[in-house]
C-alpha cells in the first residue's frame, strides 16, 4: 500500500507491505488476516483487528483499533505500538512505547520506553526500560523494569527487578523482588526474598527468606518473616513473628512481636508483648508489657519492661526497669535497677555509684563502689567501698571499707568486714535466714 492510502481488506495471502500514513479497514467485522508478515515504514493504522504471522516496522508507530494476534514476532524499531483490544504474540520487541487497552499474552516482551496494559498481562519475561503499568493482574516468570512499575491487580511473578519504584495494589506472589528505590505493597505479600535500596512498605503477609532494606521498612499488618536487615528504621505491626531482626537505627512495633534474635544499633520500642531468643541493642529498649527471652539481653543504654522481664542473662550499661526481673544466669547493670517486685537471678551485680530499687534475690550479689541497694537475699554478698544496703540476709558477707547497712544484717556462715563499716543494728549470725519474698 502506498503512502497515505486507505484500503479495505479481509485476507492477505503472503506479506502485507505498508507505507507511511497507510490505513487498513476490514471488509467485515472479523478484521484482517495476513498469512505472512505485516511490514511497514513510518506510521500506519489498522481500523480493525489484525491477525498476522509477524509484524515488522521502522521509524513509526503502529495503531491497531481492535485485537492484535501475531503468531511469532512483533518487532518495531524507532517506533511505538498501540492496541485498542487484546495483544497476543510470541515475542514483542518495541523500541519506544507499547499501549494495550485490554489484555496482553506473550512469551517474551521487550520495550525500550513505557508499557501500559489496561487489563491483564501474562508472559514468560517482560523487560521495560522506563515505566510498566498493568491495571489488571500480572503473571510472568520475570519482570525487569528500569524505572517505575505499578500493578493494580494481583502480581504473580517469580522474579521482579525494578530500578526505581514498584507499587503493587493487589496480592503479590514472588520468589525474589529487587527494587533500587521504593517498594510499596498495598495488599498482602507472599515472597521469598525482598531487597530494596531505599524504602519498603508492605501490608503484612509472609516473606519466607530475607528482607534487606537500605533505608526504612514498614509493615502495616502482621508479617511472618525469615530475617529482616534494615539500615535505618523498621516498623512492624502487632502479631508479627519470625527469626532474625537486624536494624541499624530504630525498631518499633505497634503490638506483640515474636522473634529469635534482635540486633539493633539504636532504639527498640515494642508496644505490647515481646517473646524471643536474644536481644542486642546499642541504645535503648522499651517493652510495654512482658519481655521474655530464652537467651541474653544485652543493652548499651537503658532497658525497660512494663511487666515482667525474663532472660537467660541480662547485661545493661545504663538503667534497667521492670515490674519484676528474672534471669537464670546473671543480671549485670552499670547504672540502676528499678523494680516493684524485685530482681531474681543466679548472680546480680550493680556498677559503681549504681542504685537498686526493689528486693534482690540471688546466689551471688556484688554491689559496686558507692552504690546503693535495698533488701538483699543472697548466698554470697560482696559490697565494695562506700556502698550501702538496707537489709541483708546472706550466708556469706564481705563488706569493704566504709560500707553501711541501714537496717539489719543476718548471716549464717561468715561475715568479713573492713575498717569503718557501719551498721544500724549489730549483725546477727543465725542458723536460718528468712525466706525471700520472691
Amino acid at each position: 500500500m502506498n503512502s497515505g492510502s486507505v484500503e479495505s481488506l479481509d485476507r492477505v495471502d503472503g506479506d502485507l507491505n505498508l507505507a507511511d500514513g497507510a490505513k487498513v479497514r476490514a471488509k467485515d467485522s472479523r478484521g484482517v488476516e495476513v498469512s505472512g508478515s505485516v511490514q511497514y515504514e513510518g506510521s500506519c493504522v489498522f481500523e480493525c483487528s489484525l491477525v498476522a504471522n509477524s509484524v515488522r516496522g521502522e521509524e513509526g508507530d503502529l495503531v491497531v483499533e481492535g485485537d492484535l494476534s501475531v503468531g511469532k514476532t512483533i518487532r518495531i524499531e524507532e517506533g511505538s505500538l498501540v492496541v485498542e483490544g487484546n495483544l497476543t504474540a510470541e515475542v514483542v520487541e518495541v523500541d519506544k512505547e507499547v499501549s494495550v487497552r485490554k489484555n496482553l499474552t506473550a512469551l517474551n516482551v521487550e520495550v525500550g520506553g513505557k508499557m501500559g496494559i489496561g487489563g491483564n498481562a501474562k508472559a514468560v519475561e517482560i523487560e521495560v526500560g522506563g515505566v510498566f503499568e498493568a491495571r489488571g493482574n500480572a503473571e510472568a516468570k520475570k519482570l525487569e523494569v528500569g524505572g517505575t512499575a505499578r500493578i493494580n491487580g494481583e502480581t504473580t511473578i517469580s522474579r521482579i527487578s525494578v530500578g526505581g519504584t514498584f507499587r503493587g495494589v493487589g496480592l503479590i506472589k514472588a520468589d525474589k523482588i529487587e527494587v533500587g528505590g521504593t517498594f510499596e505493597a498495598d495488599s498482602e505479600i507472599m515472597v521469598e526474598d525482598l531487597d530494596v535500596g531505599g524504602t519498603a512498605k508492605v501490608a503484612g503477609g509472609e516473606i519466607r527468606g530475607s528482607v534487606d532494606v537500605g533505608g526504612t521498612f514498614v509493615s502495616t499488618k502482621p508479617l511472618t518473616y525469615g530475617s529482616i536487615d534494615v539500615g535505618g528504621k523498621a516498623e512492624l505491626a502487632s502479631g508479627s513473628k519470625g527469626r532474625k531482626i537486624d536494624v541499624g537505627g530504630t525498631l518499633r512495633t505497634e503490638g506483640d512481636l515474636k522473634f529469635e534474635d534482635i540486633d539493633v544499633g539504636g532504639t527498640v520500642e515494642i508496644r505490647g508483648e515481646a517473646e524471643g531468643g536474644t536481644v542486642d541493642v546499642g541504645g535503648t529498649v522499651s517493652v510495654e508489657k512482658n519481655l521474655t527471652l530464652t537467651g541474653k539481653l544485652d543493652v548499651g543504654g537503658t532497658a525497660e519492661a512494663g511487666e515482667v522481664l525474663k532472660a537467660e542473662s541480662i547485661n545493661v550499661g545504663g538503667s534497667l526497669q521492670a515490674r519484676k526481673i528474672e534471669a537464670k544466669d546473671s543480671v549485670d547493670v552499670g547504672g540502676s535497677i528499678g523494680t516493684n517486685e524485685g530482681t531474681k537471678a543466679a548472680r546480680v551485680e550493680i556498677g559503681r555509684k549504681g542504685r537498686i530499687k526493689g528486693v534482690v534475690v540471688a546466689s551471688d550479689v556484688r554491689i559496686g563502689e558507692e552504690a546503693e541497694a535495698e533488701d538483699i537475699y543472697a548466698g554470697s554478698l560482696t559490697m565494695e567501698e562506700q556502698s550501702s544496703a538496707r537489709n541483708v540476709y546472706a550466708n556469706r558477707v564481705r563488706l569493704e571499707r566504709e560500707c553501711r547497712i541501714n537496717g539489719e544484717l543476718q548471716y549464717t556462715d561468715e561475715l568479713r568486714k573492713e575498717q569503718d563499716a557501719s551498721f544500724a543494728k549489730e549483725p546477727a549470725k543465725v542458723s536460718r535466714l528468712p525466706s525471700p519474698p520472691i
